[in-house]
């Protein structure tokens, strides 16, 4: 869904060796939204979309690109983190977006927007002043204001009631984790992590043009999208074009996969736990482990929760199961002494695994399915550690 920030985005992004909004598209121009398959990089997995302006008259053939950024901002990493990340409309020619694409062998389709000359000034001309340096940069969100939702907004600013985007052809009424998780394959590590950063904003039931945060959901909007013209209701596409044409790139999950990986650790855990049971000791060094590595995670979720910008990280209840306290109870439950404490704190914990999946089967928070070994592994744990708390 973004590419980097080549240094020719630079040149002509910053450049002002042409002065376009001075320009009048001829009759013959054509504005197309430009949509990519998804590509090899967690960031890429959504695909990608943008909108080109041609002019054949004027020798004129340029891509808009929401998709810009720039891993060398400064403070980059602190500013993801705390949920501020800026990217930046990009103008530049379509040759150099058209060989990128080539490049990583990933399709790439046009339609053509069956707007008539106002209609393609008036987004020329605000996307040009969108282009300028002074407004180029805007507050990214993956979900809510990202490079394909960036052209449904413009569509309707610049044909206003004229264009009709919602579609019966288009399913209504899902979530947005559910789309999510149709575009990247459910057990990789980066299904993993987007599931376990983000709250139950995405699952709540959403209208089909929330949908199109995604490219091939906005493909689909715009396609079947109409617009009226002159007291009639005809199609918004004019045309489709294929422009690049490669088979979609697939996920090969690898062996190194979360559920392998958890259910790995699960098994290992049930193992250690069961010779505990029969040697009446407790290993201590693994509860240290489970309970310091549980509360780092809960750290992470619930600054993002209550100190970050993320939308979509409040009301995260992965917490429950991450639990924050543990970071401290770590250092404290590999000593012999506060059992007592111990046994009623681990009520407490085995309280919320339960409230976890009584969330989960309402489907007030969908969890990631590669999170059940997760909470398997620690349901053993916890249990062995209430019954043998006082004798251990």
């Amino acid at each position: 869904m973004i590419k980097k920030l080549y240094i020719f985005v630079l040149l002509s992004l910053f450049s002002i060796m042409h002065n376009n909004a001075q320009v009048n598209l001829s009759v013959y121009s054509e504005i197309s939204i430009v949509t990519a398959g998804p590509g090899e990089a967690l960031y890429e997995k959504f695909g990608h979309a943008a909108i080109r302006i041609k002019d054949p008259v004027l020798n004129l053939d340029l891509i808009y690109n929401y998709g810009v950024f720039d891993f060398n901002q400064p403070n980059f990493l602190l500013n993801f983190a705390d949920g501020k990340m800026y990217y930046v409309l990009a103008r530049y020619d379509f040759k150099y977006f058209l060989s990128s694409y080539k490049k990583d062998k990933r399709w790439l389709k046009q339609q053509v927007l069956n707007l008539n000359k106002i209609e393609k000034q008036q987004l020329f001309l605000y996307l040009e002043n969108n282009a300028r340096i002074e407004n180029a940069t805007y507050p990214y969100d993956p979900f809510f204001n990202n490079c394909a939702s960036k052209l449904k907004d413009i569509t309707t600013v610049i044909l206003k009631e004229n264009v009709l985007l919602n579609s019966e052809k288009i399913k209504d009424k899902s979530t947005l984790r559910e789309l999510m998780n149709q575009e990247i394959t459910w057990n990789t590590w980066g299904n993993f992590g987007i599931n376990l950063i983000t709250g139950r904003i995405l699952d709540q039931e959403r209208n089909q043009l929330e949908y199109t945060y995604l490219p091939d959901y906005l493909f689909k909007t715009i396609k079947n999208g109409k617009i009226k013209r002159d007291h009639k209701i005809i199609n918004l596409v004019k045309r489709e074009d294929v422009l690049l044409d490669f088979d979609e790139i697939s996920t090969n999950t690898s062996l190194f996969n979360p559920l392998a990986f958890f259910t790995l650790l699960a098994l290992i855990v049930s193992l250690i736990t069961i010779k505990d049971i029969k040697n009446q000791k407790r290993t201590k060094w693994l509860d240290f482990i489970i309970f310091f590595l549980t509360g780092i995670v809960g750290l992470i979720l619930t600054y993002f929760w209550f100190f970050s910008s993320h939308k979509t990280a409040p009301d995260n209840y992965n917490v429950l199961w991450a639990f924050l306290p543990n970071l401290i109870v770590a250092f404290i439950v590999t000593k012999a002494i506060a059992k007592k404490w111990l046994q009623k704190y681990l009520i407490i914990l085995l309280v919320c695994l339960t409230i976890v999946l009584i969330l989960w089967f309402l489907e007030l928070q969908i969890f990631p399915i590669t999170a059940i070994p997760i909470l398997l592994l620690l349901g053993i744990r916890y249990l062995f550690l209430f019954k043998y708390a006082i004798k251990i």
